[in-house]
Protein backbone atom coordinates (compact mmCIF):
# COMPACT_ATOMS: atom_id res chain seq x y z
CA UNK A 1 0.00 0.00 0.00
CA UNK A 2 0.93 3.18 -0.74
CA UNK A 3 0.39 6.57 0.83
CA UNK A 4 1.39 10.34 -0.20
CA UNK A 5 4.85 11.11 0.63
CA UNK A 6 5.05 15.04 -0.01
CA UNK A 7 2.47 17.45 0.39
CA UNK A 8 1.94 20.37 -2.18
CA UNK A 9 0.52 22.95 0.43
CA UNK A 10 3.16 21.75 2.38
CA UNK A 11 5.94 24.42 4.00
CA UNK A 12 8.56 24.75 1.06
CA UNK A 13 10.90 25.82 3.86
CA UNK A 14 11.77 22.20 4.08
CA UNK A 15 12.51 21.67 0.63
CA UNK A 16 11.60 17.52 1.08
CA UNK A 17 9.43 17.80 -2.29
CA UNK A 18 11.79 20.47 -4.34
CA UNK A 19 15.26 18.11 -3.67
CA UNK A 20 12.77 15.30 -4.55
CA UNK A 21 11.49 16.50 -7.80
CA UNK A 22 14.89 18.87 -8.65
CA UNK A 23 17.06 14.96 -8.19
CA UNK A 24 14.36 13.66 -10.81
CA UNK A 25 14.48 16.18 -13.40
CA UNK A 26 18.45 17.69 -13.67
CA UNK A 27 17.48 19.65 -17.11
CA UNK A 28 14.34 21.91 -15.09
CA UNK A 29 16.86 24.89 -14.53
CA UNK A 30 16.02 25.25 -10.54
CA UNK A 31 14.62 28.50 -10.41
CA UNK A 32 12.00 27.12 -12.75
CA UNK A 33 10.67 24.68 -10.33
CA UNK A 34 10.90 26.50 -7.42
CA UNK A 35 8.48 29.31 -9.13
CA UNK A 36 5.71 26.70 -10.39
CA UNK A 37 6.04 24.42 -6.66
CA UNK A 38 5.47 28.12 -5.66
CA UNK A 39 2.10 29.25 -7.68
CA UNK A 40 0.87 25.10 -7.01
CA UNK A 41 1.13 26.03 -2.92
CA UNK A 42 -0.28 28.96 -3.41
CA UNK A 43 -3.40 28.28 -5.76
CA UNK A 44 -4.06 25.14 -2.90
CA UNK A 45 -3.72 27.14 -0.16
CA UNK A 46 -5.96 29.83 -1.78
CA UNK A 47 -8.87 26.99 -2.46
CA UNK A 48 -7.73 25.28 -5.70
CA UNK A 49 -7.94 21.05 -4.83
CA UNK A 50 -4.57 19.75 -3.98
CA UNK A 51 -3.17 18.47 -7.38
CA UNK A 52 -1.67 14.60 -7.27
CA UNK A 53 0.05 15.91 -10.91
CA UNK A 54 1.68 19.01 -11.87
CA UNK A 55 3.30 19.65 -15.10
CA UNK A 56 5.97 22.29 -15.65
CA UNK A 57 6.86 24.22 -19.25
CA UNK A 58 9.78 26.39 -19.60
CA UNK A 59 8.74 28.73 -22.61
CA UNK A 60 12.61 29.84 -21.71
CA UNK A 61 13.74 26.93 -23.57
CA UNK A 62 13.75 26.80 -27.67
CA UNK A 63 11.47 24.53 -29.10
CA UNK A 64 14.44 21.76 -30.05
CA UNK A 65 14.90 20.61 -25.98
CA UNK A 66 12.18 18.59 -23.93
CA UNK A 67 10.90 21.64 -22.08
CA UNK A 68 7.63 19.74 -20.26
CA UNK A 69 8.06 17.61 -17.24
CA UNK A 70 5.43 15.82 -15.20
CA UNK A 71 5.87 15.18 -12.03
CA UNK A 72 3.90 13.01 -9.79
CA UNK A 73 3.34 15.39 -6.78
CA UNK A 74 2.35 12.41 -4.30
CA UNK A 75 5.35 10.21 -4.74
CA UNK A 76 8.06 13.07 -5.65
CA UNK A 77 8.92 11.58 -8.74
CA UNK A 78 9.27 12.60 -12.58
CA UNK A 79 6.85 11.02 -14.81
CA UNK A 80 7.52 12.79 -18.32
CA UNK A 81 10.04 14.92 -20.25
CA UNK A 82 9.55 15.77 -23.41
CA UNK A 83 8.69 18.16 -26.54
CA UNK A 84 5.88 20.79 -26.19
CA UNK A 85 5.21 23.28 -28.99
CA UNK A 86 4.31 27.06 -28.36
CA UNK A 87 2.06 29.44 -31.01
CA UNK A 88 3.21 30.54 -34.53
CA UNK A 89 2.75 34.02 -33.30
CA UNK A 90 5.24 33.52 -30.33
CA UNK A 91 8.11 32.69 -32.08
CA UNK A 92 10.07 31.22 -33.95
CA UNK A 93 12.79 28.84 -32.91
CA UNK A 94 11.97 30.26 -29.21
CA UNK A 95 8.92 31.73 -27.95
CA UNK A 96 9.14 35.12 -27.05
CA UNK A 97 5.64 36.73 -26.86
CA UNK A 98 2.89 35.66 -25.30
CA UNK A 99 -0.99 36.61 -24.81
CA UNK A 100 -4.22 36.16 -23.18
CA UNK A 101 -5.98 37.53 -26.52
CA UNK A 102 -8.51 35.08 -28.16
CA UNK A 103 -7.49 35.37 -31.93
CA UNK A 104 -3.51 35.95 -31.29
CA UNK A 105 -2.12 32.43 -31.93
CA UNK A 106 0.05 32.82 -29.08
CA UNK A 107 0.88 31.16 -26.17
CA UNK A 108 0.27 32.25 -22.35
CA UNK A 109 2.42 31.69 -19.72
CA UNK A 110 0.83 31.27 -15.80
CA UNK A 111 -0.86 28.59 -13.82
CA UNK A 112 -3.24 26.57 -15.62
CA UNK A 113 -5.63 23.31 -14.40
CA UNK A 114 -6.25 20.71 -16.22
CA UNK A 115 -9.85 19.70 -17.00
CA UNK A 116 -12.08 17.72 -19.15
CA UNK A 117 -10.38 15.08 -21.49
CA UNK A 118 -12.30 15.14 -25.01
CA UNK A 119 -12.04 13.89 -28.49
CA UNK A 120 -11.73 16.47 -31.23
CA UNK A 121 -10.53 17.16 -34.22
CA UNK A 122 -7.13 16.82 -32.91
CA UNK A 123 -7.59 13.21 -31.17
CA UNK A 124 -7.91 13.13 -27.58
CA UNK A 125 -7.19 16.52 -26.18
CA UNK A 126 -7.40 18.04 -22.81
CA UNK A 127 -9.28 21.35 -21.89
CA UNK A 128 -7.54 23.95 -19.96
CA UNK A 129 -8.43 26.86 -17.86
CA UNK A 130 -5.89 29.28 -17.16
CA UNK A 131 -6.62 30.54 -13.43
CA UNK A 132 -4.09 34.20 -13.69
CA UNK A 133 -6.56 36.96 -14.56
CA UNK A 134 -5.62 39.09 -17.47
CA UNK A 135 -2.71 36.63 -18.27
CA UNK A 136 -4.16 33.36 -19.02
CA UNK A 137 -8.08 33.61 -18.00
CA UNK A 138 -8.99 33.21 -21.19
CA UNK A 139 -7.70 29.96 -22.24
CA UNK A 140 -11.01 28.30 -22.68
CA UNK A 141 -12.51 30.89 -24.67
CA UNK A 142 -9.47 30.44 -26.52
CA UNK A 143 -10.13 27.22 -27.00
CA UNK A 144 -6.35 26.38 -25.65
CA UNK A 145 -5.92 22.86 -24.95
CA UNK A 146 -3.18 20.05 -24.84
CA UNK A 147 -3.25 17.86 -27.93
CA UNK A 148 -1.16 15.88 -30.19
CA UNK A 149 0.05 17.20 -33.56
CA UNK A 150 2.13 15.41 -36.24
CA UNK A 151 4.51 18.72 -36.05
CA UNK A 152 5.84 17.95 -32.71
CA UNK A 153 8.17 15.66 -34.11
CA UNK A 154 12.09 15.44 -33.94
CA UNK A 155 12.19 14.91 -37.63
CA UNK A 156 11.43 18.42 -38.29
CA UNK A 157 14.29 19.56 -36.07
CA UNK A 158 16.39 17.87 -38.62
CA UNK A 159 15.11 19.92 -41.75
CA UNK A 160 13.19 22.83 -39.96
CA UNK A 161 16.01 23.49 -36.98
CA UNK A 162 12.44 23.44 -35.28
CA UNK A 163 9.67 21.77 -34.09
CA UNK A 164 6.09 22.76 -35.75
CA UNK A 165 4.05 25.96 -33.80
CA UNK A 166 0.25 25.55 -32.57
CA UNK A 167 -2.32 28.59 -32.90
CA UNK A 168 -1.40 29.16 -28.81
CA UNK A 169 -2.22 25.33 -27.95
CA UNK A 170 0.76 23.47 -25.80
CA UNK A 171 0.60 20.39 -28.26
CA UNK A 172 2.85 17.41 -27.72
CA UNK A 173 3.98 14.22 -30.11
CA UNK A 174 1.06 12.27 -31.15
CA UNK A 175 2.54 9.31 -29.07
CA UNK A 176 2.69 10.67 -25.27
CA UNK A 177 -0.80 12.66 -26.13
CA UNK A 178 -2.98 9.90 -24.12
CA UNK A 179 -0.29 9.60 -21.58
CA UNK A 180 -0.14 13.11 -21.48
CA UNK A 181 -4.09 13.80 -21.01
CA UNK A 182 -4.44 11.21 -18.60
CA UNK A 183 -1.79 12.21 -16.46
CA UNK A 184 -2.63 16.09 -16.44
CA UNK A 185 -6.78 15.47 -16.78
CA UNK A 186 -9.10 16.08 -13.51
CA UNK A 187 -8.03 19.33 -11.92
CA UNK A 188 -4.50 18.62 -11.97
CA UNK A 189 -1.91 21.99 -12.60
CA UNK A 190 0.27 22.79 -15.80
CA UNK A 191 2.60 25.85 -14.75
CA UNK A 192 3.85 27.67 -17.97
CA UNK A 193 7.06 29.33 -17.63
CA UNK A 194 8.72 32.60 -19.31
CA UNK A 195 10.84 35.41 -17.28
CA UNK A 196 8.31 37.89 -18.31
CA UNK A 197 9.02 40.51 -15.25
CA UNK A 198 5.77 41.98 -15.27
CA UNK A 199 4.50 38.62 -14.76
CA UNK A 200 6.66 37.45 -12.45
CA UNK A 201 6.54 40.55 -9.83
CA UNK A 202 2.58 40.28 -10.47
CA UNK A 203 1.60 36.95 -10.11
CA UNK A 204 -0.49 36.20 -7.09
CA UNK A 205 0.26 32.92 -7.36
CA UNK A 206 4.07 33.39 -7.18
CA UNK A 207 3.86 36.12 -4.69
CA UNK A 208 0.95 35.10 -2.40
CA UNK A 209 3.60 35.15 0.49
CA UNK A 210 3.96 39.36 -0.11
CA UNK A 211 0.20 39.59 0.67
CA UNK A 212 -1.24 39.70 -3.75
CA UNK A 213 -3.88 37.36 -2.54
CA UNK A 214 -5.76 35.85 -5.59
CA UNK A 215 -9.68 36.21 -4.97
CA UNK A 216 -11.76 33.31 -4.09
CA UNK A 217 -14.22 33.85 -7.05
CA UNK A 218 -10.98 33.71 -9.65
CA UNK A 219 -9.52 30.38 -8.52
CA UNK A 220 -13.39 29.21 -7.50
CA UNK A 221 -14.03 29.44 -11.26
CA UNK A 222 -11.02 29.10 -12.99
CA UNK A 223 -12.14 31.36 -15.53
CA UNK A 224 -14.71 33.84 -16.74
Amino acid sequence: MSAPVFSIAASLDDNRLFQKLSRSAPDLKTKVLKNALQAARCAVTQGVDAPAKLAVIDYSLPSTEKRLWIFDIHRGRLLLQDLVAHGRRSGELTATTFSNREGSHQSSIGLFRGHESYSGKHGYSLRLDGLEPGINDNARNRAIVIHGADYVDPTWIDRQGRIGRSLGCPAVRREIAKQVVDNLKDGQLVFSYYPDQDWLNSSSFLNCDKGKIVSQQSVSDGNS
